[in-house]
């Protein structure tokens, strides 16, 4: 099952009197202290920061005058709902310093790539309403596509409030926690695919006498527009390409070469090898 869930929803009555704790203030974490700001849901002192580097924590301060902790048990003891947006590598030693102040009064909302809803139970000792998260770097500028998945104990409630936070820096989607690696092959790498794409057309640009400069602004704003074209009209994919291809003209000769060479397949590949990786990242996790 997959659920569309529409984007930057009104949130902001869910979370009266509740408070959103991160561990971690890196880029990912910034993103949706970004996002949930910008869309009314909390106010800065509603939200609380940990992490490892202090110059970070007084960034993010100044920057959104949030309420910045050097500890992460009293970030998890001031909280309701708490963002783990670190590193697998150091998940076993964040959790168990935080497993005693963590509680069913928790919703535990984790960013962590590859790692199991039961593996942080595991690592807690017990199992806590939980919910598992694949948002992607597009999420920095607030156009992010995110999927969530939630765990056995998360009420309708808890599935709400994440909704909410992940709406507000882009698109989410709901699936089952067993297709969050997929979600990794097209989404969580996708964006490197869409920026190979621009640079070969950049590079096409140039080679077809365009400055450097020009081709990569063109090769950009046409990505961008191609896909909110698609997004905005609702049409699929295949009857807007029909509309720009028009017999014996250009773009039927350019899509010609990108089918024989197997352009259409090689992208289908690149997922399905990436969900794979990410598999066995995640048993190796």
């Amino acid at each position: 099952m997959l659920v569309q869930v529409g984007r930057k929803g009104k949130g902001r009555n869910m979370w009266s009197g509740k408070k959103l704790g991160f561990i971690g203030g890196g880029n990912m974490g910034g993103a949706l202290i970004k996002g949930v700001l910008k869309a009314g849901l909390l106010e800065p002192s509603s939200i609380l920061v940990s992490d490892v580097s202090g110059e970070r924590l007084e960034f993010l301060s100044a920057e959104f005058g949030v309420r910045t902790f050097k500890s992460n048990v009293d970030v998890v003891n001031n909280s309701d709902v708490v963002i783990l947006a670190i590193k697998p590598q150091v998940m076993a030693t964040v959790l168990e310093g935080i497993k005693g102040s963590v509680g069913d009064k928790h919703l535990l909302v984790s960013i962590m790539a590859g790692v199991k809803l039961a593996t942080i139970s595991s690592v807690l000792g017990k199992e806590v309403p939980m919910i598992r998260v694949m948002p992607n770097t597009p999420a920095l500028v607030l156009e992010g596509a995110s999927a969530l998945a939630c765990g056995s104990k998360a009420t309708d409630e808890h599935r709400k409030l994440a909704l909410s936070i992940f709406s507000a820096v882009g698109e989410v989607v709901e699936v089952e926690e067993k297709l969050l690696d997929a979600v990794t092959g097209l989404s969580g790498s996708g964006p490197a695919y869409i920026l190979l794409v621009i640079e070969a057309l950049t590079d096409g640009g140039v080679m077809a006498g365009l400055p450097r400069p020009t081709a990569l602004k063109l090769a950009l704003q046409t990505t961008l527009g191609a896909a909110k074209l698609m997004a905005e009209t609702g049409l699929h994919s295949a009857a807007l390409k029909d509309q720009i291809t028009s017999p014996g003209g250009t773009t039927i000769y350019g899509l010609e070469v990108l089918e024989s060479g197997g352009a259409r397949g090689l992208f289908m590949r690149a997922v399905q090898t990436a969900t794979k990786r990410s598999e066995e990242l995640g048993k190796k996790g």
